[in-house]
C-alpha cells in the first residue's frame, strides 16, 4: 500500500459520526485533515482533538450547497496546507416519508446535500488535484463519495435518499474515466446501517410509518439482513476509505464496495 504521509484532505461532514471517524483515521495515517461541516464548533473541536495528538487539521465551515462556501472553503484549505490529495464527500441526511407524503421542498434537499453536495466539493477539489508540478505531470489524488447499500437497492419510505445515492455511482464512475489521465482517482463506499445520530432518528419514524415497534426496526429492517446481527460501524467504513485512498494503482477505480456485515451483497 501507499503512504498517505503528508498527504491533503477534506471530509465533509466531518463534525460526527462516520465523516469524524474518517477524519481520525486518515490523521492516523499521517495526513492533514481539514473537517469541513456547517457545525463550525463541531468542527473546530475534532480538529483541536486532532492536532492534541499531533496530526495537522483545521475546522472549515462549509455548506456543501453554496458553491460559493464549496470554493472558498476548498481554497482556504489549499492555502493552509498547500495542496489537496484527497476528497471524501461524506454530507449527508435522512427524511423519510412514503412518495406520496414526500413534501417536494425535502426532495429538494435530500438531492441538494447529497448529489449537488458530491458535483459542488468534486469540482472545487479537481483543479488543485489536476493542478500540474514542475515535472509536468498532475498532481493526482483520490475522491471518496459516501454511498450507501441503497446505492444498489431500494427501502420502502427513502425514495430521495435511494434516488441520491444511486447518482453518486454515475458521478464516481464519470470522474474515474475523467480523471485517470490526472491521475485522480474515485470510488463509492456504501455501509449498511451504522448507529449514528441518523439512523437513530430513522428508528422512530420507521416504526410509525411502518406500524412496528422500534424493536423490530433494528431486529427485521436494520439488521435482519446481516450476517451476523450486528451494525456497521463508524470504524468499519473509515478503514475501507483508508485503504481505497492509500490504494497504489487505479485498479479500483469507479467501483463501490459495500460495507454492511452482509445486508447486501453485489
Amino acid at each position: 500500500m501507499s503512504s498517505i504521509e503528508g498527504k491533503v484532505a477534506i471530509v465533509t461532514g466531518a463534525a460526527s459520526g462516520i465523516g469524524r471517524e474518517i477524519a481520525r483515521e486518515l490523521a492516523r495515517a499521517g495526513a492533514a485533515v481539514a473537517i469541513a461541516d456547517l457545525n463550525i464548533d463541531g468542527a473546530n473541536a475534532v480538529a483541536a482533538e486532532l492536532v492534541a495528538t499531533g496530526a495537522r487539521a483545521m475546522g472549515i465551515a462549509m455548506d456543501v450547497t453554496d458553491e460559493d462556501a464549496v470554493n472558498a472553503g476548498t481554497a482556504t484549505v489549499v492555502e493552509a496546507f498547500g495542496g489537496l490529495d484527497v476528497l471524501v464527500s461524506n454530507a449527508g441526511i435522512q427524511i423519510v416519508n412514503p412518495i406520496e407524503h414526500y413534501a417536494y421542498a425535502d426532495w429538494k434537499k435530500m438531492l441538494a446535500i447529497h448529489l449537488d453536495g458530491a458535483f459542488l466539493t468534486t469540482r472545487a477539489a479537481l483543479p488543485h488535484m489536476y493542478r500540474a508540478g514542475a515535472d509536468g505531470r498532475s498532481r493526482g489524488g483520490v475522491v471518496v463519495y459516501m454511498g450507501s447499500v441503497h446505492s444498489h437497492q431500494a427501502s420502502p419510505l427513502k425514495s430521495a435518499y435511494v434516488t441520491a445515492k444511486h447518482g453518486l455511482l454515475g458521478l464516481s464512475r464519470t470522474l474515474a474515466k475523467e480523471g485517470a489521465k490526472h491521475g485522480v482517482r474515485s470510488h463509492v463506499v456504501c455501509p449498511g446501517f451504522v448507529r449514528t445520530p441518523l439512523v437513530d432518528k430513522q428508528i422512530p419514524e420507521q416504526a410509525r410509518e411502518l406500524g412496528i415497534s422500534e424493536d423490530e426496526v433494528v431486529s427485521r429492517i436494520m439488521l435482519g439482513n446481516t450476517v451476523d446481527g450486528i451494525f456497521t460501524t463508524v470504524e468499519d467504513v473509515a478503514q475501507t476509505v483508508r485503504f481505497l485512498v492509500e490504494f497504489p494503482t487505479a485498479a479500483l477505480t469507479g467501483q463501490s464496495f459495500v460495507v454492511s456485515h452482509g445486508w447486501h451483497m453485489q
